[in-house]
Order: C-alpha cells, then structure tokens, then sequence
C-alpha cells in the first residue's frame, strides 16, 4: 500500500490541465487566473483625500501658530478640483481630488472656524490624508498572479481596473458513476436490501465548490457488460471519472477489471488510510479515473483528500492542496494504529484557539457524522491514544 502522501504525490503528477477562457467579470468567482493581470492604469488614477477637511498648502504654514486662513473653494467627489489659492484653505471631502497647489489636508475635526476664517492650531505634515497616485499599484505593476483562485477582494480589484473580463482555466467535467445493486434512486419506492444512492448528490457538491462543471450518470448494477458500457460511456468528454463502489476485493466488486477492460491504465490501488483504503487511481487517453469506495463517509472522505487537489491542479491553481489548521484535541481520542486515520470532527474557534471535537462514530457507512461535522482531523498511523489538547492537522471541508 501506499502512504497518504505517496498516492497523491503520484495522482497529482502529470495533471492535464485545462484549457484558458475569458470570462465575464461578474462569474469568475472561484475561478483560476490563466495568465498574470498587470495594472491598466495606476491605483489610485489621481490624489485625493482620506478625509473631510480642508487642503492647505504648507508653504501658507511657514511663520509661528496659530494660523488662520479664509476658505475659498470645494473639491467633491466626481468633479474637477478648484487650484488651491495661496494664502487660502479649499474645503475638502472623501475621495474629492487633491487641487493643485496643496500638498496636505487636515481633518476638520481639527479645524475652528475664528473671525470668518479658518483657525489651524496644529501644522500639518506633509503628504497627510492624501492618497498618491499609484498608491496601491503603480502602472504595469503586478496585480494579480497567474494561478490564483479568485475571491471577492479579487473581482474588486479588477472592476478598479478596468477588467470587464478575466482569463482563467476552463472548468473541469466530472462525471459522477455509482454503481451497485441495490442503489436506488432519491425519491423511489424502496424494496427489501435497497437502499437511497446518496454519494453521487455530495460528490457533485464537493466538486462544485472546486468550480467543476459536473454530469451524474445514471446508475448501474453489479454486472460486466452492464457495467463496460457505463464506463465507456463516461468516459466521453469528461476529465475526471469517478466511480463510486465495487473497487474492494469482494467477488461483485467489478469496477477495477471493468476499467481495465475498457482502457483504463491503473496507476495503484490501495493507499494506506482510513476511510479509504480501496481507493483506485488510472488514466486513460481521455481522463483521469479515481475509482472511490462506495461507504458515504469513505467515498466522500476520499474525494476531499484526492479528488479537489487533483480538480484545483487542472484548474493550474498554485494553491491545490489545501493548507491545514493547526487544532487542539477538545477530548481524548483513541484509534488503531497502521493506517492515517482522517477522523471526521467539529472544528470552531473557541477563546480564539481552533478546536476539534472528534465525533464517537467513524464508521465507513455514517452518514450523520458527515453532517454533523465539518472537517477532518489527521490521526497520526504511529500513535494509539491522543491526549486532550494534542496539537494536530485539521482542514474544514468548506477550505478544501
């Protein structure tokens, strides 16, 4: 078996990476950057104030204080700035631009209004309250990266420039296979051994979040040729296959022979972690394979630590694996030791430390620890027993 960091170091190796698309700025959220965006102007265009007040030239600042100076003009946002007078002060508000001639402003909170003049009990310093133009981004400079998934502080930063689109990875096709007798529809009336097919409505979620386009293809039974012409049906146009079920050594798990009868070159199978462990990874000339187990918690486990690294690396996202937390144990917790152990927990922020509490049932097949938690917790393949307030890895599904 491979360790954990062996199988995604290979799955990650060699990933097609998806072709570059303009797309308009308002639906680029969660994409990937193509190419580096390079600032089309400077940021701030012109100089303007961080501040109501008054804009005062310090050459009018020269002799001892107190100085008093007579106001002439205003400069408001959206308009033309008068030239600042000498021996005079502009009024001044948020983002008006600077007039020529001043090189300072003062609040008004420091302001008197004496004599019908305006009282300055306080010399400025220069340059103060007054953005410069290319402040934040000179012309030319680097705005954004290549590789970087955008966020909302992103899609701001190019409306301030200008960019009514970006260009960015397309997005990957995932198509979702389940396979298994006695998976029924949601929605179906169930027979005796039958149960809801409940993977495949996660999986495209999860997927989804990594800005995947995602097809879900009907089920199929624990039969070959039923089975063959699944596969090579889901195979056309998509990038990355997942299959759900049938990768174990048991007589009716038949997806692994059936991938590789239909073209698919296995790279492993087997990795040493729990949930897990039957995870089966190939290619073909046309995709990318990961053959999950069918158990809900196995199967969406599984994808989280594979699958969304793999769809962010053909996105070419710099940052494809997600970074983990560092959380204190909320209790004591116990496992077998020889496999990594991803133990399905609740992580909050509590008196501003990550905590995790690991939930008591981490069966393959329970789906209520699925629910009521919201991350992962990494236990350690060498050490049985975590003390409470054990430092260890952890990652929220909604980072991943």
């Amino acid at each position: 078996m491979l360790t954990f960091d062996q199988a995604r170091e290979r799955l990650l190796t060699q990933v097609p990476a998806r072709p570059a698309e303009d797309v308009a700025l308002q639906d680029v959220a969660g994409r990937v950057t193509a190419q580096a965006l390079r600032a089309s102007m400077p940021l701030p265009r012109y100089a303007f104030s961080a501040m109501d007040g008054y804009a005062v030239s310090l050459e009018d600042f020269a002799q001892d204080g107190p100085w008093l100076l007579p106001l002439n003009g205003t400069s408001q946002a959206g308009h033309s700035a008068p030239a600042l007078r000498r021996g005079t002060a502009c009024r001044i508000f948020t983002g008006a631009p600077i007039p020529s001639g001043a090189d300072a402003v003062v609040m008004q909170e420091q302001v008197q209004h004496s004599e019908g003049k305006l009282r300055f009990e306080k010399k400025p310093a220069r340059g103060a309250h007054i953005r410069q133009v290319g402040e934040d981004l000179a012309q030319g400079a680097l705005a954004i990266g290549e590789g970087v998934r955008l966020h909302a502080g992103h899609i701001a930063l190019c409306a301030m420039l200008g960019q009514q689109s970006v260009r960015v990875a397309g997005k990957p096709v995932v198509t979702i296979l389940c396979t298994g007798d006695e998976l029924r529809p949601v929605g179906t009336t169930l027979q005796d051994a039958q149960i809801f097919e409940s993977n495949s409505a996660a999986l495209a979620a999860l997927a989804e979040q990594a800005c995947a386009t995602v097809r879900v293809a009907p089920g199929v039974k624990d039969e070959p040729a039923a089975l063959a012409a699944a596969l090579t049906q889901a195979l056309e146009g998509t990038d990355l296959l997942l299959t759900v079920g049938g990768v174990s050594v048991g007589d009716h798990d038949l997806v692994r022979p059936m991938l590789e009868q239909v073209g698919v070159q296995l790279d492993f199978w087997k990795v040493a972690i729990k949930p897990g462990k039957p995870l089966a990874v190939g290619r073909s000339d046309k995709a990318v394979v990961l053959g999950l187990p069918g158990n809900p918690a196995s199967a969406l486990v599984t994808f989280a630590l594979f699958g969304m690294p793999l769809l962010r690396a053909m996105q070419g996202d710099k940052n494809a694996i997600a970074a983990p937390l560092r959380v204190g144990l909320a209790q004591t917790v116990e496992h077998a030791t020889g496999r990594l152990e991803f133990a399905r927990a609740q992580i909050a922020a509590i008196d501003g430390q990550w905590q995790a509490s690991v939930h008591t049932n981490q069966s393959s097949g329970a789906a209520t620890s699925l629910a009521w938690c919201n991350g992962l917790v990494a236990l350690s393949s060498e050490v049985r027993r975590f003390e409470a307030g054990t430092v260890i890895d952890a990652w929220r599904f909604a980072d991943l």
